[in-house]
């Protein structure tokens, strides 16, 4: 499908302007003008929106799109803390027939790794965890606190990393409300809005790019002529930046603990509670607990999970060949354990940063191999949302466990219904009238008939 300039709206900060977009483009479908491209096997089941940070601006909305005007398979929206994007993410999907998957990603900590290094660089303890599948943007009253200490708790250590910050910054300092709250169109700011909003700041303090360059090259302790480069000819996410002054060894960063994040039991069961899917994150396999593969997936199974996550692009694209293949090769022990364990692959790009892929390169040796295994990853998660969505029959339901109880029949079951079922009106009126007393044979030789 060709370009229109009218999707560029679909970025737009406010929904109702997006929503004027869509529909006329829709409308442009229906007559003809537009036409659908032929779906291909690529799927992206972890993009962030604005509701935490894209780095190409898209709403939950222009994700859906993207994902439908370029064919992808399936699409997931996940964004940091919070469910904002999940409400929009399935009305857009439903409209455009895309299949699709929603959910949060958020930071825990783990006490039997409390000494080891996991997927967050530099952190013994911490590690990122994912719930995909929401039903609702409504948790049940049982998450509701822990999704809301999630999103506070976020807000309140980026305030006192702005504190801290700007003490060191003086001259150049930040108002949290004025200057980084509007930069994300439900409050949810994450330390990429803030280094938008010390950027501008910066500009604001001193315009002449010399003498721009010389403040933060002193500040940041790094030559002009690196920080130079650094800096783009508009505010935006340096990484060199927040390096410096967010990350291990900076003055905004306080190492986190046992009191800064709920732990992995409380989040998972969080998720759980909401009929959704908890996913242990994958980083690279160089931590000492991703080392301890096993130790780690069963002890995140224990807690309910019941997949993996994995940026793919991460684990090959190194331009030193030795890296590389060390990379790839702990790719392949984690998909190989994996599946061992019956842990469906979600695979995504997040496009957190300008420059990320929008979608991991299956054609690439090292990931050509995997192409079906993340197809049908996506399709699993897609098949439990639907039926999550319209029939309260998901992977959680006491339905599912009673008729499907071991984990590898379970996994085929949701993945056919996510290979077979696309979301849509005709969709939603036939899975009303699933009744939830048929078992499994009986539900899918339904969906056969569609």
């Amino acid at each position: 499908m060709a370009p229109d300039k009218r999707s560029q709206r679909l970025l737009d900060t406010d929904p109702a302007a997006r929503e004027q977009a869509l529909n006329e483009l829709l409308a442009d479908v229906e007559r003809g003008v537009l036409t659908w491209p032929a779906e291909r096997p690529v799927v992206n089941m972890h993009c962030h929106s604005i509701y935490s940070y894209n780095g190409y601006g898209h709403s939950p909305t222009s994700l859906a799109w993207l994902a439908k005007t370029q064919g992808w398979h399936a699409l997931g929206v996940v964004d940091f803390d919070v469910l904002d994007a999940l409400e929009e993410t399935y009305r857009v999907s439903d409209r455009l027939e895309l299949r699709v998957s929603a959910g949060l990603e958020t930071r825990v900590y783990v006490p039997e790794f409390a000494d080891r290094e996991i997927n967050s660089p530099g952190e013994p303890g911490i590690f990122y965890f994912v719930g995909m599948g929401f039903a609702s943007q409504q948790p049940p009253a049982s998450a509701a606190p822990i999704l809301r200490g999630m999103r506070e708790g976020a807000e309140e250590r980026n305030r006192e990393m702005a504190e801290r910050i700007n003490g060191y910054l003086h001259p150049v300092a930040l108002d949290y409300d004025t200057d980084v709250i509007p930069l994300t169109p439900s409050g949810n700011a994450t330390e990429r809005h803030m280094l938008v909003a010390y950027d501008a700041a910066a500009r604001r303090v001193f315009p002449e790019r010399e003498r721009l360059v010389g403040f933060w090259a002193d500040k940041l302790g790094v030559d002009q002529a690196r920080m130079d480069a650094s800096l783009g000819e508009v505010p935006g996410v340096n990484d060199l930046i927040r390096s410096k002054l967010m990350k291990q060894g900076g003055v905004g960063y306080v190492a986190p603990g046992p009191d800064t994040f709920p732990t992995l039991a409380t989040v998972a069961d969080a998720i759980l509670a909401c009929g959704a899917l908890p996913l242990a994150a994958w980083l690279d396999g160089s931590s000492a607990g991703e080392r301890a593969l096993d130790e780690l997936l069963e002890l995140n199974m224990a807690h309910g999970a019941a997949g993996v996550v994995v940026i793919p692009e991460r684990n090959w694209r190194f331009a030193d060949l030795e890296v590389r293949r060390a990379k790839v090769r702990e790719l392949d022990r984690l998909m190989a354990t994996a599946r061992a364990m019956h842990l469906p692959a979600v695979v995504g790009t997040e496009m957190n940063k300008a420059g990320q892929p929008v979608l991991d390169g299956f054609d690439a040796a090292p990931l050509a191999p995997y192409r079906r295994e993340f197809v049908w990853g996506a399709d699993w998660c897609c098949g439990h949302t639907l039926l999550a969505r319209h029939c309260g029959l998901g992977y959680q339901s006491a339905w599912a466990r009673e008729q499907l109880p071991e984990r590898q029949a379970r996994n085929a079951f949701y993945a056919e219904i996510g290979a077979r079922v696309t979301p849509g009106p005709e969709t939603t009126q036939r899975l009303a009238g699933i009744d939830a007393g048929w078992e499994p044979g009986r539900l899918l030789e339904e969906v056969r008939g569609w």
